[in-house]
């Protein structure tokens, strides 16, 4: 719990103190934000806004982590090999996001790296991931991730085999991290809704800590999974970095989290759900993120079948912006729905662990 409370602390205090110096230095460089065109007409006044402040997230991420690690010694138990692959997979992610980001800003433009380059990026880092998460078994032989798809444990009737998972693997990777890169459109909302989902696998990881499957004897509804504590230390680190960021980042925003923090952000949370063993509990408790990747999609689709739109604008949020509703009034509106997913996603994770343990 030591480390789990240093790490947000301070990855909370280094995201708040680092951003400033980012926002100067980026806007001396005029690293700006270009807007797009079609968008609602109050985003135009956003132009010039510094960007790329995902290395403020990357950065508080690293340092809260080693600094938990270092202040609690070898009672935290050292790093983990799957707090490495999640961050591994966090900074891989953020360093195709960071070129993105830059392209655009060296062309003024809107658009970055073309997608077909994005998705190669997101392959080759997701299959890297999948490859090495199956590897590194612990005394106990288990590995960060399992080729059995998961919902709060593993599905033991259902195997996807090595090739099927690092498939899986990528699938996820990408969803999500395109999933946050769509919502990242408002003032605050990618950051918020990233920060109450990360607390989310704080509390997940802790728990899943504090029922470990321990031999010889397994409590009834204990959990199979490596290293639940340090995954934990990773997902408090993140939301201490997303909350620091939020306190610049949010309306009227001074510097956005680009490409750089969004990919980052997205490959981090699909890392959490597959070493925790949750994939598929994570649809739940990142609702809003899967609601803005489907409003991207539905639109593309209904609008190649009927030539027609079904929202006025996608993602979903800017729908609502051109309905009329102020910025901040959907900013917060999707931030009471991400608490509800994340609540939610809680309420079935625990309802779980309490029939698992009872039925044992």
């Amino acid at each position: 719990m030591k480390g789990i409370l240093i790490a947000a602390g301070v990855a909370l205090a280094v995201s708040i103190l680092v951003t400033p110096y980012l926002i100067r230095f980026f806007a001396r460089q005029g690293f700006g934000q270009e807007i797009r065109a079609e968008g609602p007409a109050t985003h135009q006044s956003k132009r010039g806004t510094p960007v790329m402040g995902g290395v403020a997230i990357l950065a508080s991420i690293w340092v809260g982590y080693l600094v938990a690690h270092l202040a609690t010694g070898e009672q935290g138990g050292g790093p983990t090999a799957s707090a490495w692959l999640v961050l591994f997979l966090t900074t891989a992610l953020g360093i195709v996001g960071f070129v993105d980001d830059l392209i655009k800003l060296r062309r003024q433009r809107n658009l970055g790296l073309n997608k077909t380059s994005k998705l190669l990026g997101q392959l080759v880092t997701a299959v890297i991931f999948a490859i090495l998460a199956l590897r590194f078994a612990s005394a106990n032989g288990l590995t960060p991730a399992s080729v059995r798809p998961s919902f709060v444990r593993d599905i033991l009737v259902l195997s996807f085999g090595t090739i099927g998972f690092v498939l899986f693997c990528y699938l996820l990777v990408s969803a999500w991290s395109n999933a946050v890169n769509m919502t990242d459109g408002l003032d605050g909302l990618a950051a918020g809704t990233s920060a109450m989902v990360l607390a989310t696998y704080v509390i997940i990881g802790f728990w899943q800590f504090r029922n470990l499957c321990l031999p010889p004897e397994a409590n009834p509804g204990c959990y199979s999974v490596r290293d639940p504590l340090d995954v934990a230390i990773v997902a408090a680190a993140a939301m201490g970095g997303c909350i620091g960021f939020l306190w610049w980042n949010a309306a009227p925003a001074r510097i956005f989290m680009g490409d750089t923090g969004s990919l980052a952000l997205g490959g981090l949370i699909a890392g959490l759900s597959i070493v925790t063993r949750t994939e598929l509990l994570l649809v739940v408790i990142g609702g809003v993120f899967v609601v803005e990747l489907l409003s991207v999609s539905l639109q593309i689709v209904v609008f190649r079948a009927t030539r027609r739109r079904l929202f006025r604008m996608a993602p979903f949020h800017h729908h609502f912006e051109l309905a009329g509703w102020a910025e901040t009034t959907v900013i917060i509106r999707f931030w009471l729905l991400g608490a509800i997913c994340c609540a939610i996603g809680l309420g079935i994770f625990y309802s779980e662990w309490l029939s698992a343990a009872a039925g044992g």
